[in-house]
């Protein structure tokens, strides 16, 4: 399919501007530049019962937030599902900010609380502290659910971008750990090691996520380029401390980009995630960029995809 027309305008308005990449800037700098841009594209904020940030621990000591979401008052006696959710970023950008209208829609359409996590960012804080805090944050939603009015047998994981790479992850360590989950919501996830794939090649420039920048994010992140193949990184081909199983995890549902550089390696984790035996279903946004899921006030269609991650996660919260 071509580029949907608005994604096209989009492009064409970010090649005729004077906005700065990622890429160029400092991670500070850039920091502030996607948390300014972030509301220009994104639908506005949903007005739900209750929002709260909570500080918690994490394995070395250090403190964290997260954001709960609850689109209604909570009821003890018939605890609610719960969305963790991981935003994406590149591991060097992002915040509770950025993707909180995000995480509004997830709340309200899908009837459920949403805990969204504020891990730590590189270059501050390399590999794999952002994949310990993920984690950490999913042990804590889990021993902590009820106090929330939460059930702890109802609870999916999700992210975009970097934040799905982190949530593949975490799913992987939960099994291992006997956590249950319902759902890992995988919006195109970043899961090769070396950006590789054709799809990479036929999309390194201009189609919103460049491969410069995609460099510069891995380059902010990792001590060096032998942690690109820790799996903790590249799920998908990442051979060190590899898991020896992908089987058993909790169903997947994959929204993928057709413009996206990581459009090929979306298809081949879900490849993947099926020959281990998992649930897998596939979603292929037909001429859509990387990113689309934040950009709903300007391309309309963005909608329709939002209303797809929803239903994935009351069907698999068994609340249609």
């Amino acid at each position: 399919m071509p580029l949907n027309p608005k994604v096209a305008q989009l492009l064409d308005s970010i090649a005729r501007s004077k906005f700065a990449p990622l890429h160029t800037l400092a991670p500070d700098a850039a920091r502030a530049s996607y948390l300014r841009s972030a509301p220009i594209l994104d639908l506005p904020p949903a007005p739900l019962a209750h929002v709260e940030d909570i500080e918690i621990r994490v394995r070395d000591g250090a403190s964290i937030r997260v954001r709960l979401y609850q689109p209604f008052e909570p009821d003890w006696t018939r605890p609610a599902p719960a969305l963790l959710f991981l935003h994406g970023g590149g591991f060097v950008v992002g915040n509770l900010e950025t993707h909180d209208a995000l995480c509004r829609i997830f709340a309200r359409d899908a009837q459920c609380m949403v805990v969204s996590v504020d891990y730590r960012l590189a270059p501050e804080h390399k590999f794999p502290t952002a994949v310990h805090d993920a984690f950490d944050a999913l042990q804590w939603l889990n021993a902590n659910a009820l106090t929330y009015g939460i059930d702890a047998k109802r609870i999916a994981i999700g992210g975009d971008s970097a934040g799905g790479t982190l949530a593949t992850v975490a799913a992987v360590m939960a099994r291992d750990a006997g956590l249950r989950l319902v759902l890992q919501l995988l919006i195109y996830p970043g899961v090769g090691a070396h950006a590789s794939t054709p799809s990479h090649a036929a999309y390194a420039d201009g189609y919103f996520l460049s491969g410069k920048t995609i460099d510069w994010m891995f380059s902010q992140y990792v001590h060096n380029r032998a942690e690109r193949d820790d799996w903790r990184f590249a799920p998908l081909d990442g051979t060190r401390n590899a898991p020896a199983s992908f089987a058993g995890l909790a169903p997947a549902w994959i929204a993928a980009a057709e413009y996206d550089p990581l459009f090929d390696e979306d298809l081949a984790y879900a490849a993947k995630l099926r020959d281990a035996g998992n649930a897998v279903t596939v979603r292929i946004y037909e001429g859509m960029v990387h990113e689309f899921f934040k950009m709903g006030r300007f391309i309309p269609e963005v909608a329709h995809a939002h209303a797809d991650a929803c239903a994935a996660l009351r069907q698999a919260f068994d609340t249609d």
